[in-house]
């Protein structure tokens, strides 16, 4: 009777080591180790206890105890084999390394009250009291622990809000979960707090997650004006999820303003803040160039006779680099100093972030641009790449300028790019002034718009053939009703 232990002790460890060679998965491979180890341990009191050369009290202590660990070693085993896949190295999503402790734990406890009832209910009161007060905390934080691999309110690598601090959870264990911020830092948390605390998680159900930036706007701009400004400026913003389409809500009628809430989507929680930074670029530009003013607080100020002296520098300078932007545009070199004024003094000034589109190809116009400051890339949807960069002083939309044909190509803007636009009812005023000026631009434009075919010719296939000089005039009287 006393080789039977051994020899069962011996066989479960060789079928231990066995089962542990036949798989790939690191995880099983490491715990059936530790079945194999407590197998042999088994193995060797037994044949302690069958040599009878230890002591007779101490041999009925190893009698009596060694069946624990055969005990653990097979329950340890079969939670193992059974949860766990065999051919892929993982463990199953909602059994982490947690619950299936516990379930050996319990599997335990119950082959101990089977093998030692008697000392083991003699010692669970006060065990039971001792270990309650002792460890109150730390079991606060298994079964707390538990919980959350069992519900799996978040999960390794999710992004969630946790006690006002939003961080990367990167590992989560018996005791404590452990999430990483966006500066860097580990913040460890008890898992008894997070059972009692409120949980945002931004990856599930899906990881697009809405972020809101606030705007405040003078009550003299309506509100579709401004709402359709701000949906122009964020239109193409990589960092803006596609779907859902941002939306701007006028939110509150403020004692001097109106709060706009302007929401968008993002997949990537990470760059939350690199997101609402480009939102609130773009509407400061897209402000900028169509005259909206943001509320400022209202308070009282001294007003001055003559403004300060480098705000007066600056207002000169920038009015000096605007009165001269046309004098180097080839096409209207046939203009006199007073007709450029006057087209000058008619253009609508302009300022793009860089990044930014000021004219799509395709979409319609009726206006011609001119760069003052910066540069602007052009790129056509049939070519690959930049087929052009337009420094100061270059122009691109007078064919829509003359004639309101649609934008033959995309122009971006490089840099910041300040421009004049000058739309066709500013240049009908001077044509009707000097009818002879449209046949010169006219003629200056055919001859740039030759150019750019040929230009084209070598980088698009199929262009379309360019229309003689006589039609194009005629175009162009028939746009501007000369």
């Amino acid at each position: 009777m006393i080789i039977i232990p051994m020899l069962a002790g011996g066989a479960l460890f060789l079928i231990a080591l066995a089962l542990r060679t036949a798989t790939v998965n690191r995880y099983v491979r490491n715990r059936l180790l530790i079945s194999s180890l407590l197998f042999g341990a088994y193995t060797l009191a037994a044949a302690l206890v069958a040599s009878s050369r230890l002591p007779a009290i101490v041999s009925e202590q190893i009698r009596t105890a060694s069946p624990l660990l055969l005990a653990f070693g097979i329950a340890n085993a079969l939670v193992v084999l059974v949860i766990n896949p065999w051919r892929v190295d993982r463990i199953p999503e909602r059994f982490p390394n947690i619950v299936q402790d516990t379930i050996v734990i319990g599997l335990f406890g119950v082959a101990a009250m089977l093998f030692l009832p008697d000392k083991i209910v003699a010692t669970t009161a006060v065990g039971a009291v001792v270990i309650g007060f002792a460890l109150q905390d730390t079991l606060g934080n298994l079964f707390a622990g538990l919980a959350i691999q069992i519900e799996k309110p978040f999960r390794v690598g999710h992004w969630v809000a946790i006690g006002g601090k939003d961080g990367l959870v990167s590992e989560i264990t018996w005791r404590a979960t452990k999430i990483r911020t966006k500066a860097g830092n580990f913040v460890v948390v008890p898992n008894s707090v997070l059972s009692r605390d409120t949980i945002t998680n931004y990856s599930e159900p899906t990881r697009e997650t809405r972020l809101e930036v606030q705007v405040e706007v003078g009550y003299d701009v309506p509100a579709n004006r401004v709402k359709s400004v701000i949906m122009t400026a964020l239109r193409g913003e990589p960092l803006i999820a596609a779907s859902p389409e941002p939306e701007v809500l006028a939110f509150e009628f403020a004692p001097s303003a109106i709060l706009y809430h302007v929401r968008v989507w993002t997949t990537d929680f990470a760059i939350d803040e690199r997101v609402r930074d480009h939102v609130r670029t773009r509407i400061y530009y897209a402000f900028r160039r169509n005259d909206i003013h943001f509320a400022y607080p209202v308070q009282v100020q001294i007003k001055q006779d003559a403004p300060a002296a480098g705000a007066r520098a600056t207002t000169d300078a920038a009015e000096a680099v605007r009165a001269h932007s046309l004098d180097d545009v080839e096409i209207l070199a046939s203009l006199t100093p007073e007709q450029r004024a006057h087209l000058t003094a008619a253009a609508r000034p302009l300022l793009y972030a860089a990044g930014e589109t000021i004219a799509r190809e395709g979409e319609p116009g009726t206006s011609m641009f001119v760069v003052a400051s910066g540069e602007a890339s052009v790129t056509l949807s049939q070519a690959d790449g930049e087929v052009a960069r337009l420094k100061a002083g270059a122009v691109f939309g007078e064919m829509s300028l003359l004639t309101g044909d649609a934008r033959s190509a995309t122009v971006s803007a490089a840099s910041d790019c300040e421009l004049l636009e000058i739309g066709a009812e500013a240049f009908r005023r001077v044509v009707l002034a000097d009818a002879a000026i449209v046949e010169r631009v006219a003629a200056a434009v055919a001859t740039r718009r030759a150019e750019l075919e040929r230009h084209r010719e070598s980088r698009v296939l199929g262009s379309a053939p360019v229309e003689t000089p006589q039609t194009f005039l005629a175009r162009v009287r028939k746009f501007l009703q000369l």
